[in-house]
């Protein structure tokens, strides 16, 4: 019995010990030695446990591949196959070092299936799985620095491009293929799709389908490729070219956030996507994939032809362009392109050439010519080769030039460059005249009409006490010099020194007003300012409007009046409160607007009965809201705007809570290459104002970037900036940093959003606002900055400088006024992040 007793513990024992060294065998380790075997079933890890070797299956098929995949991707996600065009039958692989130091896998039967087939100064060699998903192949000096390696399978890829992989090219030895698709979902074998790299002129993506083109990304500027649409650059992170010199280059890539899960491949059926995982969803989000439409499919309109995806047909021709076969085009054939309507004449002595300015194209592929000379010597190293047939000056590249058929070329919205197709100089003159004819059209109507609106206005301004005593209801839209005779003028805003032209607008009698908003009743008053008080009024037709009245005790006259009515008439956004009209009759001035039934932000996010109402997605709906309204102001508007008065009081909300800028009484029109501007009457509300503006009176998009700052910590907090009147701190901005400084920063968000609120979302919002309130205006970054830190989850965002509230502007400083640029780049250190179309 006690026999019995002995042989089960040691059976015991040895089963344990077996089992230990097992799970130590297959998941401990992140390496291959000599002498170790992983066989099917087994796997190895790499250190930080974020890819696995071993042996796989793709679904749908029973053959076995060795393979590097994702550990905790629930999908298994494959990202390099090694012996993808000969695989084996069963479950007896092997994968070891083989007797030259190689890594080797074979068969059930002992057949050698796949080497590294490197060459190896030593047999006592081992294998490691680093963390980046690369699989080096290492010597005998003991490091596992992969820059020694001896063979590594980032330089063997299969169909996929990780952060921190190498893609090299070689400018004298023409495009390289470095990826290629599998033959289809369940196989790995290398299918007929390949990614890789053209270097010529300034290198560019490509896909191929066999032996021609599928689609490519346009040239590289040093930021970006200039043909993928919405790919923005920004500081330290994402694609980078880099120069070894001898006409060696290599790409790499490297993710804002390092443990991003972020891959980019060429799938079976031909499409490049980039991929991030989602741990929460437990899916591959969608960051961008190409050929992403129609018109991204390569030269779908043939040469000299041009596509545009909103427009039907797809294609057109270049002006200057016919179709080739006019027969096939109109069948929907364009595989022909078009030709020249008439063929250059290259003269020596008097040039008949000129050129066709096509804006935000995609620019044609197989640039023949790239070189350092400014845009007016490109233009004439063009004209002087009769082979040239277009040129671009493209910021990163300098000159570009074409000498064969212009191919792949797309039409874009936005983004996008310049280029200057050649033609007869004949194709351009009747262009001219053209124009010329229109112009002087224009202007002699334009002439007529003014002298017909002044004559009106003074006729108005005669008889509309009379008129209005008959009337009562409301008058159609009048002429547009009617409104703009009796503002507009020497002294009206002007843009560089321009008056602004009239608006049709409106005019609204006195009587009218009276009635929709029952003789301004105190029931019908929503609130009121400095300007006097605002009324709920309803026009004939039950449309409900906001009157704002102007008192005529108040300090803001006259020029805020017709500063806001200029403005508003000519600003279309869907965060901007739309102008319905306005009325005017001795010292009555009001301002009709859309009505907002949800009144100000401030009625809500003050009020702890409502603010509950706000929970944190509509708060960050309307951060993001705000910010574009202000970004349509600054950027993307036809004038360029401050509004010099923002805030919460000042945002309106609709019936969905979607919010609205209001009150542009104190706003001011900049001009196209206008920084910054002075002004003696400092106007507007402290705590919201920049510390330039308060103290010296001088404003710029910056100052409305302050008063954004602001204006996020309010949302955030729920709590008003002039609340905060402790012995510590005077106001919102000095108590936040404290906070942010001590890393207590959530202690700021409003306890009736803690629970509803978005942990890195909160974080993100208040680093945005604490760069925004820095106190130099030169650190505050400008508004599509803003906007794409506040929508991007992985930008990087700079820290902020410790607001004094005391700053002044320095002469050293002066340097940071003069830039309106999203961001800094150099050379050496960029990002390029993609947005979807």
């Amino acid at each position: 019995m006690g026999s019995d007793f002995g042989i089960r513990n040691l059976f015991i024992w040895c089963f344990l010990i077996t089992f230990y060294l097992f799970s130590v065998s297959i998941s401990a380790e992140n390496r291959i030695t000599k002498g170790q075997s992983i066989r099917d079933g087994e796997r190895i890890i790499s250190k930080e446990e974020r890819f696995v070797l071993g042996f796989f299956s793709p679904e749908g098929s029973d053959l076995r591949y060795v393979g590097i995949w994702y550990n905790k991707v629930e999908k298994q996600s494959v990202v390099w196959v090694a012996n993808r065009e000969n695989p084996i039958s069963g479950e007896g692989g092997d994968l070891r070092i083989g007797n030259d130091g190689n890594l080797i896998i074979l068969n059930g039967n002992d057949d050698l299936i796949w080497s590294s087939n490197a060459t190896v100064a030593s047999d006592n060699s081992s294998a490691v799985l680093m963390d980046t998903g690369d699989l080096v192949l290492l010597g005998s000096h003991g490091s596992d620095d992969p820059s020694r390696a001896i063979w590594k399978s980032f330089d063997q890829p299969t169909d996929t491009f990780l952060p921190g992989m190498q893609v090299y090219m070689n400018v004298k030895e023409g495009e390289r293929r470095v990826f290629t698709s599998w033959k289809s979902a369940s196989d790995p074998s290398v299918g007929n799709y390949s990614l890789g790299v053209d270097p010529r002129g300034s290198p560019q993506i490509v896909i191929w389908e066999g032996t021609s083109r599928k689609w490519r990304s346009g040239n590289w500027n040093g930021l970006i490729f200039v043909g993928v649409l919405g790919m923005r650059a920004i500081y330290l992170y994402g694609f980078k070219l880099i120069n070894e010199g001898d006409g060696k280059l290599y790409f790499t890539y490297t993710p804002s956030n390092s443990t991003d899960l972020i891959k980019f491949s060429i799938q079976w059926d031909g499409i490049e996507r980039q991929e991030r995982w989602n741990e929460g969803l437990e899916s591959w989000d969608l960051i961008q994939n190409h050929p992403v439409d129609e018109c991204d499919h390569y030269n779908q309109c043939g040469p000299f032809g041009k596509c545009d995806i909103k427009t039907r047909p797809l294609c057109s021709c270049i002006e200057g362009f016919v179709p080739q076969d006019w027969d096939q085009w109109s069948r929907g054939n364009w595989s022909g392109g078009c030709i020249r309507r008439k063929k250059l004449e290259c003269l020596s002595e008097v040039t008949r050439d000129g050129f066709l300015k096509a804006e935000r194209v995609k620019l044609p592929d197989f640039v023949d010519y790239v070189g350092s000379e400014d845009i007016k010597e490109c233009e004439n190293k063009c004209l002087q080769n009769c082979s040239c047939t277009a040129y671009a000056f493209v910021s990163g590249i300098n000159c570009m030039i074409w000498s064969r058929e212009l191919v792949d070329i797309e039409q874009f919205d936005e983004d996008g460059s310049t280029l200057f197709v050649r033609l007869d100089r004949s194709e351009l003159g009747g262009k001219s005249k053209v124009k010329k004819i229109v112009i002087i059209t224009v202007v002699l109507v334009g002439i007529f009409c003014l002298s017909a609106s002044i004559w009106l206005c003074r006729r108005k301004m005669k008889f509309g006490d009379r008129l209005n005593k008959r009337n009562n209801e409301m008058p159609k839209v009048g002429p547009s010099g009617e409104f703009s005779s009796e503002f507009s003028g020497p002294g009206d805003l002007s843009v560089e020194g321009q008056p602004g032209t009239g608006t049709e607008l409106p005019l609204f009698n006195f009587s009218c007003v009276a009635a929709a908003t029952n003789n301004f009743s105190d029931e019908n008053k929503l609130g009121q300012g400095g300007f006097g008080h605002v009324y709920k009024g309803i026009l004939p037709g039950n449309q409900e409007i906001a009157v704002k009245r102007l008192s005529r005790k108040s300090d803001q006259g006259l020029e805020e009046f017709k500063n806001e009515i200029s403005l508003m008439t000519k600003l279309q956004h869907r965060n901007l409160v739309r102008l319905l009209g306005c009325c005017i009759q001795g010292e009555e001035k009001m301002i009709l607007y859309e009505y907002m039934p949800n009144k100000s932000l401030d009625s809500f996010l003050f009020d702890p009965a409502k603010k509950a109402q706000l929970d944190w997605r509509k708060r960050f709906a309307i951060i993001e809201g705000i910010a574009r309204g202000i970004l349509y102001l600054h950027r993307d508007s036809r004038l360029r705007i401050i509004h010099r008065d923002l805030k919460v009081s000042n945002i309106l909300l609709d019936e969905e809570m979607n919010p609205k800028i209001s009150d542009f009484g104190m706003a001011r029109i900049f001009g196209g290459n206008q920084n910054e501007a002075n002004t003696n009457r400092v106007v507007g509300t402290y705590g919201y104002m920049a510390p330039e503006y308060a103290m010296e009176g001088l404003f710029s998009v910056k100052s409305d970037v302050y008063s954004f700052g602001v204006l996020l910590l309010e949302i955030v907090s729920g709590r008003r900036n002039t609340s905060y009147r402790s012995t510590d701190h005077s106001n919102i901005i000095g108590y936040a940093w404290d906070l942010w400084e001590g890393g207590r920063a959530m202690e700021l968000v409003d306890p009736s959003t803690i629970n509803s609120c978005n942990r890195e979302e909160v974080l993100r919002c208040i680093h945005v606002g604490m760069l925004c309130i820095q106190d130099a205006a030169g650190h505050r970054p400008n508004m599509p900055a803003v906007l794409l830190m506040l929508e991007s989850e992985n930008a990087t965002l700079p820290m902020p400088r410790q607001p004094t509230l005391t700053s002044m502007r320095h002469s050293g400083n002066a340097d940071m006024w003069n830039g309106n640029h999203d961001v800094v780049s150099s050379n050496n250190v960029t990002i390029s992040v993609i947005l979807g179309r």
